[in-house]
């Protein structure tokens, strides 16, 4: 099964051993001095030495901490980024038994071949290649024996770790370690569970079918489960090897990863957060190869058009909208949020990015830098941020590997105009108004039982239970929403009867007539859906 971690349920005595063990390398590394404050910290070198000796658990934190760019120096972060989850293979005899339990027969029974020798073996698990009886090239991901027992009682004794640390030192209650630990609890469970990744694949598959020159291996269900993959074997070749026999082939390729990254995105919101060149062959009749879902992001529609905003803002370098696109982006706590201060840091960060040649500027680093100035004022930001700004990151990097002169500002100008465009189609205004009407519906019908239950509370005296903001916003709420259908009745109405002029085929200027009716009726939806997002905007401007 999955790796299910349940901390609370750990005891102090089980853990024990383990905890005296981690604080044993925490003292022989100097980290206790750490306590006393920046000036006393171990070298980058020997935190990363100390992740390494600690193991699988502390090798996938540190890798977690590398995102942190907002709460480590760089040369901390740099030395993180060192670290790899390269292990030697599990002998062939542990595999096979593995396997057959899982699967619940014989390796003979599944596979005309299996090979011995892993392709890769990480942490988590490894990779063999193998045959199965109908002849299908496949790749079976299995997962190394014992790692539930080892991550939680790792995960338990962090937690303990961090509990202590902050009771014996309070001034490290800001850095929100038990929010830090929790998240990568999550990670880490998700990551173990290959029926996730699975799903992944699918969803990804789906996703970017449209996409010409790309293919993603597909898995096979039967032999799969929560601790072993089966998918398609993948014969293609690493990106960057590729890219020195063939440089003339990368401009075609690198928009081809830019269209998949940001369509998921902006589209699906899904990305695959770890596209490095280890994860992206090409196949030998030249299409990409998408390879290992175990470390993806969602995002919802909330925070993709959140996101839209934000990229819209930081290029356009508007410092106000990049501000409120970006607390969209992470609500909780944001009355603890030094407003003035977050504007005045983005406003930094925007004068730096449109200071230097558009060629040169990151998206990854852009957010980076977001990051850091939300942190040092009081955002909590959300994890699937940081990944999304790790992918960006590691993205570019392989991009200005493959091809140092490629522009690929130019080929996220271009796609992001081709999905903007595709935002804005019928079909889409059609689906959003329908998801649009639902809401109203389910708003109406609501309305009147909230009422009543006002009226009461009211007519018992009970009306201090009721806190302002939530009145506010309830009021702010309905008021919108009410403008909203306002607007869209007289929109639908004018494309509605538009198209009736048009199919009426009476000639003339009618047909003419019936255009213009739709066409105001488009636009009608379009001015009256800026116009509210602006005052959105506004209103959440002007809370303190």
């Amino acid at each position: 099964m999955a790796v299910m971690i349940n901390t609370e349920h750990s005891s102090l005595l089980r853990v024990a051993p383990r905890l005296m063990q981690i604080l044993r390398v925490l003292v022989r590394h100097k980290f206790l001095g750490a306590l006393r404050g920046k000036n006393h910290w171990p070298p980058p070198r020997e935190v990363r030495e100390t992740f390494e000796e600690l193991g699988l658990t502390f090798l996938k934190f540190g890798q977690v901490l590398a995102m942190r760019r907002d709460l480590l120096p760089d040369a901390y972060i740099d030395e993180l980024e060192l670290l790899h989850d390269q292990l030697p293979g599990l002998g062939f005899d542990a595999v096979r038994e593995k396997v057959e339990i899982e699967l619940g027969t014989s390796l003979t029974e599944i596979f005309t071949s299996f090979s011995e020798t892993p392709i890769a073996a990480a942490t988590i698990a490894q990779v063999h290649e193998a045959t199965l009886l109908d002849g299908r090239h496949v790749a079976v991901k299995v997962q190394r024996p014992g790692l539930e027992e080892m991550i939680s009682t790792d995960m338990a004794a962090l937690s303990y770790l961090v509990t202590m640390v902050e009771k014996l030192f309070p001034r490290l209650l800001a850095l929100d370690l038990p929010v830090i630990v929790n998240e990568f609890s999550g990670s880490l469970t998700r990551e173990t569970d290959f029926n996730r990744e699975a799903r992944s694949i699918l969803l990804f598959r789906t996703a970017l079918a449209d996409i010409e020159g790309l293919w993603i291996p597909d898995v096979v269900a039967k032999y799969s489960n929560e601790n072993v993959l089966t998918m398609d074997f993948s014969t293609g070749e690493r990106i960057d090897l590729y890219a020195e026999a063939h440089p003339e082939n990368m401009p075609k390729l690198i928009n081809t990863l830019v269209r998949l990254m940001l369509q998921t995105i902006f589209e699906e919101g899904l990305f695959h957060a770890d596209p490095h060149s280890g994860n992206v062959l090409v196949m030998p009749d030249g299409r990409l190869s998408l390879l290992d879902f175990g470390m993806t992001g969602e995002l919802d529609e909330q925070m993709r058009e959140s996101l839209t905003f934000l990229l819209e803002a930081v290029v356009k370098g508007d410092a106000r909208a990049a501000k409120e696109a970006y607390l969209e982006m992470a609500p909780q706590g944001s009355e603890k949020v030094n407003r003035a201060a977050l504007l005045v840091d983005i406003k930094a960060v925007l004068r730096e990015i449109h200071s230097n040649d558009l060629a040169e500027v990151s998206i990854g680093e852009a957010f980076d830098s977001l990051l850091r100035a939300g942190s040092r004022n009081g955002v909590h930001n959300p994890p699937e941020f940081f990944l999304l700004t790790r992918a960006f990151v590691i993205l570019e990097a392989m991009i200005r590997q493959l091809d140092p002169q490629h522009n690929y500002l130019g080929s996220f100008r271009e796609e992001i105009t081709r999905l903007t465009e595709q935002h804005f189609s019928m079909a889409r205004i059609k689906e959003k108004t329908a998801r649009f009407a639902r809401e109203v519906e389910r708003m109406v019908i609501d309305a009147p039982g909230d009422t009543r239950r006002i009226l009461k509370r009211i007519a018992e005296g009970n009306l201090g239970r009721l806190q302002a903001p939530s009145v506010e916003a309830l009021g702010g709420r309905i008021s919108r929403n009410l403008e909203r259908l306002t607007v869209a009745m007289a929109s639908a109405g004018l494309v509605i009867g538009g198209a009736m002029v048009m199919s009426a085929s009476l000639g003339g200027y009618h047909h003419f007539l019936g255009e213009a009716m739709v066409v105001a009726g488009v636009f009608g939806t379009l001015i009256a859906w800026i116009g509210t997002v602006s005052r959105d905007h506004g209103r959440g401007g002007g809370r303190r």
